[in-house]
């Protein structure tokens, strides 16, 4: 009867035991269920980023020293500080560019004493619009806006008066000239180191804030009978219409040498076309020696057949070829990824 008891109770302990197992499997087939049917987490994507921005600070400083040097010369200082702003958009068939460049510099010479020349000032803005023909065309239907002055009064031929004071001619100031022009036409992109933009429809406005400085800059009598000799009696600004043609190349040789060019030619529909036309031409050439040292030759070439320029002698004004070139040893800093 005991080994009847005990043989119960041993198969009742297996029978449970068996049940557990059973339990243990069915609640790990419902979870491995579960787990299976739960919604996935999503991996995070990146966002695309449409925009590139990116800036790069000049400063270029050149001094000249002399100590009793018998072949003559002047202790002289010159400071140029320039910025270089862009914030470009490119989505499927949408691009729109955006350049600011600032740029400002003096020359100090011990033969003016107390007298700072300015040496560089520029101002301008350029934003083009584009939308491309097709998904795969390198043309874009575009409209381009660009606005171009200086910051503060340029002067040459100075002289002391009486009192020791340095004296110049005016040549230019604030918006005098300042040039703004509006056109729409289409633009060429085959590469990303190379633009050109075709705008036969372009109005360009050339205006002059001085009034003394507005006959040289091209502006209109506003009466016959008044004096000429006036700056008042010239109108402060000058509208043109016709068209513009602006090619850009940025290429870098190598790691090294970067080289930039700029050429914009403009004519007036109404005012002798295509026989006088403007012609501004930039360039720029650089040499990274080290991370932030760099040195650099930027040129400038201009032609503006309203513009008038005398000779030496002050005589003779005339439309005449305007050239501008700037050798510096700079530190160089840039934001972002070009």
């Amino acid at each position: 009867m005991k080994k009847l008891l005990i043989l119960t109770a041993a198969l009742l302990a297996a029978v449970s035991a068996v049940r557990a197992q059973d339990d243990v499997r069915k609640a790990t087939a419902e979870a491995a269920a579960a787990f299976a049917e739960a919604p996935k987490a999503e991996e995070a994507v990146e966002k695309p980023n449409y925009w590139k921005r990116y800036a790069t600070f000049d400063l270029g400083i050149n001094q000249t020293a002399l100590w009793n040097w018998a072949s003559g010369g002047y202790n002289t200082a010159t400071l140029r500080a320039s910025l270089d702003i862009n914030f470009n958009y490119d989505k499927e068939l949408v691009g729109w560019t955006n350049r600011l460049q600032l740029m400002y510099g003096f020359l100090w010479s011990a033969d003016k004493e107390n007298l700072i020349q300015k040496s560089a000032d520029l101002m301008q803005f350029e934003s083009r619009f584009g939308y491309k023909t097709s998904a795969e065309s390198k043309w874009k239907y575009s409209v381009d806006l660009t606005f171009k002055s200086q910051f503060s009064d340029s002067y040459d031929s100075y002289k002391q008066d009486d009192k020791g004071v340095w004296k110049g001619t005016l040549k230019s100031g604030l918006f005098s000239p300042g040039y703004l022009t509006f056109g729409l036409g289409m633009s060429w992109d085959p590469a990303p180191w190379f633009s050109l933009n075709l705008s036969p429809l372009t109005g360009g406005l050339t205006f002059c804030s001085i009034p003394e400085l507005r006959k040289r800059y091209g502006m209109k009598l506003i009466d016959e009978a008044l004096d000429p000799a006036l700056g008042t009696s010239y109108t402060s600004a000058i509208f043109q219409f016709g068209p513009q043609i602006k090619a850009n190349l940025k290429a870098s040789v190598n790691d090294i040498i970067t080289y930039e060019t700029q050429l914009v030619l403009f004519t007036d529909y109404f005012n002798h076309p295509f026989a006088w036309t403007r012609v501004n031409w930039d360039n720029k050439l650089a040499f990274l020696v080290g991370k932030y040292i760099k040195i650099a030759l930027d040129t400038w070439l201009i032609y503006d057949p309203i513009v008038m320029i005398p000779d030496k002698n002050g005589l003779n004004p005339q439309a005449r070829v305007q050239f501008k070139e700037f050798f510096s040893f700079n530190f160089t800093y840039t934001i972002g990824k070009k």
